[in-house]
């Protein structure tokens, strides 16, 4: 008798994660089979034995089995009997070179409708694999392209039959390169014994993943070669070193010893946990001490964590913000919710959660509101997120876990677009300009965004906070920059996620561009650094964003290995063409076609050339948004227009936000707060016997370390000078007076290659063998020393 199915017993995708009914859902599974046929042709045991094996499955506190072969409907109802989980693997002959034959591709089209007609709406299907492991060199005969196509014709397929499955294939290392776009979840087949080479390659893999929930579809070891001893050793930290990285699942090669392929019994390999005979080995106990651990398995400690949400007049989502904080899954943190003068209802609803910490002030920025929370956090970690943020439920346990396990001072993680979202905020998700992480490796990050970060209190602290200048952005790119300055790194957690709801409107969209448009000016007075002419940053790492930061133009480019035999083959994906992308720039409108419309107007000839121009800017944006990544359920017949209209105004808007600012403070003297690193700081301190100081040696110390604010190494006044693109002087002359009275001076000049904005900095106090003394900081010019106005200061000793 077959079981109904209903809604509630269908896994789902949940943001990195799958979740049935209410609850999250981890797959810790085990492959089963293929076996000898049995007395009706199948490739299972009897039913008698199937359930016997269900029961010492279920034992070993696994919830998943994966298949190879088609189950019967009795199998599945077996195990959902047993609460077991199945995971299908379509099989058809993948070996061939599929896509050179009709008949081949008819077959595996047939196979996988077929399957998910035998298997349409059984709550004890977890998901349809059509495809296992295409060997490397089909897919590099009938190319990359073309392979991925089909198997996402397969998955049409599947879904077209059954439309509430889930669906995906399995890849490995050498078809690391094959990446389907319509796949629910990443699966991949992964044997490393080591275990470093293990955990970098499943970073590498979450890298891959981005959005989607990664799985380990086969792992395992073979007892005959490595012996039972050493897989119980290896066994026990995969699981853990994969659960901690932000797995959604694992599943296990495999059930037992008693395995039949090519038709032959497989006698060679001893991968199971059982032998033939089901009798448990040494590593079937090593894993079901593991798997009652899973998939939360203990941090070092737990630290208290403060989570801070800077409000302001965001009463349409702060509810749903607050509740998913208070469902939190860490055992010691607070919520401190700092209302920055807000006008709407968020007073009200603060009053639904007698538990979380109000702060109520003026309005005076997020960067403010944000330093309030810092002030009143008792936490040794602060956690920033937004009110129209939804947090995860386990969103601390993986940040504080992966903030504990490296040498960062902060942490940042990925922000989805929520379900339930609009269709407008699908397209603005997928247009530039929306939040995103700059990565330096597959777990360093150079900048994490300001809806999903945490760091170490005394870490803010030391750089003084938030910058309070950024009142509405780039408060978040100014710290992460300030903290590495100081030698600080900030890592990046895969699994550590929120739910970031999108602007609902083009008007409140462009809106926020114009604020991040005037972020950037204030950015550039403070770290010109980092940016260059026309004020486009400049980042070290690979900027990783819903947004494709514009057309990609280039092949990509895998690396095959000696005659396609690479086991790791990985994918090099091309930068966008950046230049292309300048033609729809402010300042390509305003330097170029809005020139050629107006001299076209007394010389004719010039009309076609202008009207080019437009037409390139327009087309541009029409291939951008052919190539944004929108998700299939978010889309309308209006959705990529939109997106090409966001991806012509956003430029064009934030640029003009960005340029009236810059011309609107350009008469204001530069603030350059890049504080002085750790190394720096004890050089400084070391300085005994090096300075000529009133005719004797003297010893230099920081009186105020936070208030000496250089940007580059310093060069004593000694003849050296440093080089290309900057040079930096620092000259002590002592003044003798009267009697017993001296004025010491402090002098630093940076000599800067770059083209901004240069004018005196700001002075630092120091103290010269107990003798307080001025310092002057001036930047010069490379045509000559600039005029500057620095703060001097002589005191009578």
């Amino acid at each position: 008798m077959s079981v109904v199915s209903t809604s509630a017993s269908r896994v789902n995708v949940d943001g990195k994660f799958f979740r049935l009914g209410g609850k999250k859902f981890y797959p810790k599974g085990l492959t089963y089979g293929p076996f000898a046929p049995n007395d009706q042709k199948e490739m299972y045991p009897s039913r008698e034995q199937t359930a016997l094996d269900f029961l010492q499955i279920r034992e070993l506190g696994a919830n998943l089995l994966r298949v190879y072969y088609v189950p019967p409907p009795w199998f599945l109802d077996l195990a959902a009997e047993y609460e077991l989980k199945v995971f299908v693997d379509i099989p058809w002959p993948k070996h061939l070179c599929f896509l050179e034959s009709a008949k081949s591709r008819k077959e595996a089209r047939d196979a996988v409708r077929k399957a998910a007609g035998t298997c349409k709406c059984h709550p004890a299907v977890f998901a349809y694999s059509v495809v296992n492991e295409i060997p490397a060199e089909i897919v590099r005969w009938s190319g990359i392209r073309a392979v991925s196509d089909f198997i996402e014709e397969l998955i049409d397929v599947a879904r077209s039959v059954d439309p509430d499955c889930l669906c995906t294939f399995t890849s490995f290392p050498p078809t690391e390169f094959l990446r389907p776009q319509t796949i629910d979840f990443v699966c991949f087949n992964v044997y490393l014994h080591l275990r470093k080479p293990f955990e970098n390659y499943l970073a590498r893999l979450q890298m891959l993943a981005g959005a989607k929930p990664l799985m380990l579809g086969e792992f395992g070891i073979d007892s005959v070669r490595e012996g039972e001893t050493r897989k119980c050793e290896i066994l026990a930290w995969q699981i853990e070193s994969g659960f901690r990285a932000g797995l959604a699942g694992m599943v296990i090669f495999c059930y037992t010893d008693d395995w039949f392929k090519g038709e032959r019994h497989i006698e060679e390999w001893g991968f199971g946990l059982t032998g033939r005979d089901r009798k448990p080995k040494e590593s079937f106990w090593a894993v079901q001490k593991v798997f009652r651990a899973a998939p939360r398995f203990p941090l070092p400690r737990y630290p208290k964590v403060s989570v801070v949400v800077a409000s302001y007049n965001g009463d349409r989502t702060l509810k749903a913000c607050l509740e998913s904080l208070a469902r939190l899954n860490y055992p010691d943190c607070e919520v401190i919710l700092v209302d920055d003068g807000s006008t709407d209802s968020t007073s009200e609803i603060a009053k639904e959660f007698p538990r979380i910490r109000s702060l109520r002030q003026d309005h005076h920025g997020l960067s403010v509101a944000r330093d309030t929370g810092i002030a009143a956090a008792t936490g040794e970690i602060v956690a920033f997120t937004d009110s129209d943020c939804r947090a995860d439920e386990d969103w601390l346990y993986y940040l504080v876990g992966d903030l504990l396990s490296g040498e960062f001072v902060g942490m940042g993680g990925h922000n989805f677009l929520p379900p339930d979202d609009s269709f407008v905020a699908a397209a603005v998700m997928v247009s530039p300009g929306g939040p995103a992480h700059v990565m330096l490796t597959d777990r360093e990050a150079e900048h994490v965004p300001g809806c999903n970060m945490v760091f170490y209190k005394w870490a803010l602290e030391e750089i003084g906070g938030f910058d309070p200048v950024f009142r509405t952005a780039g408060d978040d790119v100014d710290v992460c920059w300030r903290l590495q300055e100081r030698g600080g790194k900030l890592g990046f957690s895969h699994a550590g996620f929120v739910w970031h709801y999108r602007r609902s409107t083009v008007r409140a969209y462009l809106k926020q561009q114009a604020g991040y448009g005037e972020a950037e000016a204030l950015l550039m007075r403070k770290h010109p650094e980092y940016f260059n002419f026309f004020g486009g940053g400049i980042w070290r790492g690979r900027i990783y964003t819903a947004s494709k930061l514009g057309v990609t133009l280039q092949r990509q480019i895998v690396y095959h290995g000696l005659f396609g035999s690479g086991f790791f083959q990985k994918l090099y994906t091309p930068e966008p063409a950046f230049l292309l992308m300048f033609c729809t720039s402010l300042e390509y409108h305003v330097l170029i076609t809005l020139p050629l419309l107006v001299l076209s107007a007394s010389i004719y000839p010039l009309l076609p050339v202008a009207l080019t121009s437009l037409l390139i800017s327009l087309g541009v944006c029409a291939v951008a948004a052919a190539q944004a990544g929108l998700p299939k359920k978010k889309q309308r017949s209006w959705s990529r227009p939109l997106v090409a209209l966001l991806f012509l105004l956003q430029p064009i808007v934030r640029g003009w936000a960005r340029y009236n600012w810059r011309l609107t403070v350009r008469s204001a003297p530069p603030v350059f707060k890049r504080a002085v690193s750790r190394e720096q700081l004890d050089d400084l301190e070391s300085l005994t016997g090096l300075l000529p100081v009133g005719g004797r040696l003297g010893s230099v110390r920081l009186s105020q370390p936070h208030s000496l604010q250089i940007g580059e190494p310093l060069a004593l006044d000694d003849g050296r000078r440093g080089t290309w693109p900057g040079r930096k002087n620092v000259s002590l002359p002592t003044e003798c007076h009267l009697v017993a009275a001296r004025a010491n001076r402090l002098l630093v000049r940076v000599r800067r290659g770059t083209a901004a904005d240069r004018s005196p900095g700001t002075g630092a106090s120091l103290d010269l063998d107990g003798s307080p003394f001025a310092a002057r900081v001036c930047v010069e010019d490379r045509a000559g020393e600039a005029e500057h106005a620095a703060l001097d200061r002589c005191v009578a000793g």
